[in-house]
């Protein structure tokens, strides 16, 4: 009856996407899950829909290079003027030639269920547009050929804020946003992002106008994440100015939820790789001294001439690795996790080595905020580009990270925002203070929370969910077959 019902499957008539999940489920790679052949038949009518897509519309706003030139303010407004009203009616023109473009997807739900399974399967199935094609676009085509890029959200945004800064270094006064969403454009029509998540308020505060100009664009986004769109910045300073963009989020994209699947299929993985070692200091030292060769063997020697290597990092910054060979780096804990190090500087390394040893992990949890928020960056970074993190820690991978949510009280919508002349914390001239409805006074932080910083509301709301994904992912990590060649 499996084989009647295998060959029932066969006959009938699949996308790309869903054939490729099928592929894989005959050859035992995966496991037949219902909520993944949904979301692959999804997968496989956005694939169908993207072979309308319309162009690129050509740029109407480099205006702002020849308005820069000007030093008269009126001349500058009205050249903005007239450029607002070229897009406007350049956005009619392409609607009305070629129609509205295909919606794109925002995939959330736990950890482990298969959203990045599916989008990885979904990206390979488009198919870059050669030379040949590119010449003979007339040439009628059953398969989408796009141009694309799949990417860390992480690794994305930190590429824009390197774009704006590398363009406002030529063009201070001038909009950096439309310039680099067209650049953006027309290097990739469809952009896959991966863990889509909002914690920094410079990315909240640019994303709408992002992502505004790059839908004006024709680019197609997909999107997987832990947390709903409603649940994007959850807490952040300024939420109220990050809203908009969820709505936009919500109708521009199909909101496809995964919430209630929740077997995690990463820890179905057998952690044999020899990439997580348990240091027990209390045995004489013996232990540690087999980890230590383990860890040597791994380390594969030292390179010619062991001075420190100074990686260059975005922005004109660097990172320091005083032990390392050409493929591997060695680290302790504190050196990449106390220290003021983040995305940018994890994945710097990722790229440059091949494996990163890393000594002494402590056992993370809401003491250790800032470290925890850090190290996850850097299992992020690394699992992204496939680089192995060989890790040592005192207590077993599946303690490593304690579990916890940030409960706090909320008095959002029950304060009135006034300002008092006698000083505190806040400032040495003037404290911000909160007055309830029932004339009570408290001091008002960032998060509007009682008695909680900005940074500690943030930090514990986020790591709540990330905690979550890197011990997943660290357990698929330490596989055998997983790095890169």
């Amino acid at each position: 009856m499996a084989v009647q019902h295998r060959d029932a499957r066969r006959s009938l008539p699949k996308g790309p996407v869903t054939a490729a999940y099928e592929r894989k489920v005959d050859a035992r790679e995966v496991r037949r899950d219902d909520a993944q052949v949904a979301l692959a038949a999804k997968f496989d009518a956005l694939h169908a829909s993207l072979a309308s897509l319309p162009p690129v519309p050509v740029n109407t706003e480099k205006l702002t290079e020849s308005s820069s030139i000007s030093s008269s303010p009126l001349l500058r407004l009205l050249a903005r003027s007239l450029a607002s009203a070229q897009s406007f009616f350049q956005k009619k023109w392409y609607l009305w030639s070629f129609g509205p473009p295909p919606r794109g997807m925002y995939i959330h739900g736990p950890v482990g269920v298969g959203k990045s399974f599916l989008m990885d399967l979904f990206f390979a199935s488009v198919t870059v547009p050669d030379d040949n094609f590119r010449c003979h676009k007339s040439h009628s085509n059953t398969h989408a050929k796009i141009t694309k890029r799949r990417v860390h959200f992480h690794e994305f945004m930190l590429d824009v804020h390197h774009r704006i800064f590398v363009y406002k270094q030529t063009h201070p006064r001038d909009d950096a946003i439309p310039v680099i969403a067209q650049q953006l454009a027309q290097e990739a029509q469809l952009l896959c992002f991966d863990e889509f998540q909002v914690t920094d308020i410079a990315d909240a505060m640019i994303l709408k106008q992002l992502f505004s100009h790059l839908l004006d664009c024709n680019v197609v986004v997909v999107a997987t994440s832990n947390r709903s769109p409603d649940a994007l910045y959850e807490g952040g300073i300024n939420r109220s100015l990050f809203l908009p963009f969820i709505d936009m989020l919500k109708d521009t994209t199909d909101i496809i939820s995964m919430e209630d699947s929740q077997k995690d299929y990463r820890r179905e993985t057998r952690a044999d790789g020899g990439s997580y070692f348990l240091s027990d200091t209390g045995v004489c030292g013996d232990v540690d001294k087999n980890i230590q060769a383990k860890l040597e063997a791994i380390f594969g020697g030292t390179a010619s001439g062991s001075e420190t290597e100074t990686i260059s990092v975005l922005f004109g910054r660097t990172v320091q690795v005083a032990r390392l060979n050409d493929r591997c780096a060695w680290f302790d804990f504190s050196e990449l996790c106390y220290q003021p190090l983040g995305a940018a500087d994890y994945i710097s390394l990722c790229y440059r080595f091949q494996v990163i040893i890393m000594e002494g992990v402590p056992q993370l949890d809401a003491n250790h905020l800032d470290e925890a928020r850090r190290f996850v960056t850097l299992i992020d970074a690394c699992y992204e580009a496939r680089t192995r993190l060989v890790l040592t820690s005192q207590v077993p991978l599946n303690e490593l990270f304690v579990d916890f949510e940030a409960h706090v009280e909320s008095n959002d919508g029950d304060g009135e925002l006034i300002v008092s002349e006698k000083g505190g914390n806040s400032s040495s001239f003037a404290t911000t203070m909160i007055r309830t409805k029932k004339g009570e006074y408290y001091e008002w932080s960032a998060t509007g929370r009682v008695g909680v910083s900005l940074a500690q509301f943030s930090s514990a709301n986020d790591l709540a969910f990330s905690f979550r994904r890197a011990a997943s992912r660290l357990v698929e990590m330490g596989g055998k077959e997983w790095g890169r060649q």
